[in-house]
């Protein structure tokens, strides 16, 4: 959460030109949004897993589901109103709304979430080379934003946030594996207590989604303030 605060913090003043970067294709910022991103679903297979371990029943998982797909719809229309010709309508709000279907119905495969994962990571790439290929003629209709919330396209679509369902679902995947793995022969390193100076980072864990969806309307808002009060 931390993480992400500071990137989005180094987006906004870029956007609002008081620092300019290339977030598109400066690999310093393109790699840290890619394990930024890996490890908000790396955890959130985990806490699938212990979802499966304690046999959390399907009312609970479908209201945190309600929750994540309305937020997603909230970012959809705010971000329409901030970047109308780039806005998010498959971010990781949405991603994470179609993959936690997918975790949970696939919660019981065990081992085998290992090799899914890899095989979802592939997909992309395998998808890739054959549109540029033999299936050519299929290119537009998978780069359309219609099907290119799968992730098999030839290039990436123009929206602020993108994470489509493959390869990051394999992410997913071997976050669950990973969390069953641990609950299954190292219990004790999930139940190993957080130190007093780590108790706010804690917090920011529990309250995850509401952090998410508050902290860039704050700091955007905060730099429109500043920016405001620079006007000659």
């Amino acid at each position: 959460m931390v993480w992400m605060t500071v990137f989005h913090f180094c987006f906004d003043l870029s956007h609002f030109g008081y620092w300019q970067q290339d977030f598109l294709g400066d690999p310093f910022w393109t790699v840290q949004r890619t394990l930024i991103v890996s490890l908000f679903l790396l955890c959130a297979g985990m806490g699938q897993a212990v979802a499966w371990h304690r046999r959390l029943a399907w009312p609970r998982f479908w209201r945190r589901w309600g929750q994540i797909a309305a937020c997603a719809l909230l970012v959809t229309v705010g971000s329409y109103l901030m970047f109308p010709r780039s806005f998010i309508y498959f971010g990781v709000l949405h991603g994470m709304a179609v993959m936690l279907l997918f975790a949970r119905l696939t919660a019981g495969w065990g081992r085998w979430l290992w090799p899914m994962g890899l095989l979802a990571v592939a997909l992309p790439w395998l998808a890739g080379w054959a549109l540029e290929g033999p299936l050519a003629g299929l290119a537009e209709t998978f780069n359309g934003r219609a099907l290119n919330w799968l992730g098999w396209v030839t290039h990436k679509p123009f929206t602020e946030d993108y994470v489509p369902l493959f390869p990051w679902l394999g992410v997913m995947w071997w976050g669950m594996a990973g969390g069953q793995w641990l609950l299954a022969r190292r219990p004790h390193w999930l139940a190993w207590a957080m130190p007093g100076t780590g108790v706010a980072l804690a917090v920011l864990g529990r309250y995850s989604l509401s952090y998410y969806m508050l902290h860039q309307p704050v700091m955007m808002g905060a730099l429109m303030l500043v920016g405001w009060f620079m006007q000659p």
